[in-house]
């Protein structure tokens, strides 16, 4: 039986798929890159690393297109100046369902210095997210554990184990003196309400 025949007819046909598969790819509108594995998942694969948080690092200009193409364009911006040890800042707050899910800030026409995470889709490149428990990371708070500053005043930030850049900020309930920590064993129940990056580490 002479099968050659049938069998270069297939060569053929898999050797024009590329060259059709190319020619569909100029279809206005349509990308084969959003077929990726690496896109099926949106916004889920934005992370805070040592870097920063997504493609929004310590070199990304603090402009709004900057900062949206970083983001990959899934929050809505809104622009603020506020001031900050004397000094004046402008911020973006990442809005998505009516909700502010991060802030980015820094100096004015500078570069992000500073990006506040409340978004529970984007953890720590360490697998924490708003909601981890203080008893998943820490033992203790000596160390490395201090009162939170600002409006954060009545949390507890501590530094993230693996990272000078990264550290997470906790709420919870106590009921103890002002300007005083929690003891350790009261915040074993706190939870991570905030991830904070820092272009200067800390």
């Amino acid at each position: 039986m002479n099968i050659r025949p049938r069998l270069s007819g297939v060569r053929l046909l898999l050797l024009g798929a590329p060259l059709l598969l190319a020619g569909c790819s100029t279809m206005s509108g349509f990308s084969w890159s959003s077929l990726s594995p690496l896109n099926w998942f949106g916004s889920s694969s934005m992370q805070v690393t040592d870097q920063g948080v997504g493609g929004v690092t310590a070199t990304t200009a603090l402009t709004e297109s900057d900062i949206k193409e970083g983001l990959k364009g899934d929050y809505r911006l809104r622009s603020g100046m506020a001031t900050k040890d004397g000094k004046l800042i402008s911020f973006y707050q990442a809005m998505k369902e009516g909700q502010i899910k991060l802030v980015i800030s820094g100096q004015q026409k500078g570069t992000v210095e500073r990006i506040d995470v409340m978004d529970k889709a984007i953890p720590s490149q360490w697998g924490v997210t708003v909601g981890t428990p203080f008893s998943e990371l820490y033992k203790k708070a000596f160390g490395v554990c201090r009162k939170g500053s600002g409006d954060d005043s009545a949390q507890i930030e501590c530094a993230a184990p693996d990272s000078k850049h990264v550290s997470y900020l906790f709420d919870g309930d106590w009921h103890g003196p002002e300007g005083l920590m929690p003891s350790d064993d009261t915040l074993q129940s706190w939870k991570v309400s905030k991830i904070i990056w820092r272009a200067k580490g800390e």
